[in-house]
């Protein structure tokens, strides 16, 4: 099995940053005891609030894949629609 690593974008709408962010706080604790997760970790642009970013490792794409048809992910999706104004996800291989 090769490792996965995800880099996800997420621009959330400037008058809906905080909501975003409370539902994207809330999937690392759930996400972080998933089979498969070495780690997941959620940061905030210093520059530009209503830009986010998951740096994520997994064990392989197919638990990565697992963790992305779960309820909490669902979830998110609908707590947030049309607030995040766009969502970037970029499969990544350790190179180096």
């Amino acid at each position: 099995m090769t490792k996965l690593t995800i880099v996800a974008n997420i621009l959330a709408n400037a008058a809906q940053v905080d909501l975003v962010k409370a539902e994207l706080l809330k999937l690392i604790d759930i996400t972080r005891a998933e089979q498969g997760c070495i780690n997941y970790d959620l940061h905030q642009d210093n520059e530009n609030a209503a830009h986010f970013v998951f740096y994520e490792n997994w064990e392989s794409r197919e638990l990565w894949q697992i963790h992305m048809g779960n309820k909490h992910l669902s979830d998110y999706l609908k707590a947030t629609e049309g607030a995040v104004e766009s969502f970037t996800i970029n499969e990544m291989t350790h190179i180096g």
